[in-house]
């Protein structure tokens, strides 16, 4: 089950909530009582990169394994090799 993260808009009290996706919000505050909570927009807790994730671990061994991260060619690239712009000369008008 995830965890929300709540926000009365009153008295600025925050707490975190051990939900299912499907369970309503809470409307009170537990500090106050007031009906003025919301729900805050948090980062996920993991993140899934690194040379670690491939497409699948289940493939035989006559089967490659593509590398996730890497955007499938097996060795991780550099980041700055992604970003430099392509080389590209203006259009000339045909006479």
């Amino acid at each position: 089950m995830p965890i929300y993260a709540f926000q009365c808009a009153d008295c600025g009290h925050s707490f975190d909530r051990l939900q299912k996706m499907s369970d309503p919000d809470p409307q009170h505050c537990p500090s106050c009582g007031r009906d003025a909570v919301k729900r805050q927009v948090t980062a996920p807790a993991f993140r899934l990169s690194g040379t670690g994730w491939y497409e699948t671990d289940f493939k035989s061994k006559g089967e490659s394994k593509k590398n996730l991260s890497d955007g499938g060619g097996g060795e991780a690239r550099p980041a700055a090799a992604d970003s430099k712009p392509a080389d590209s000369k203006p259009a000339t008008p045909a006479a």
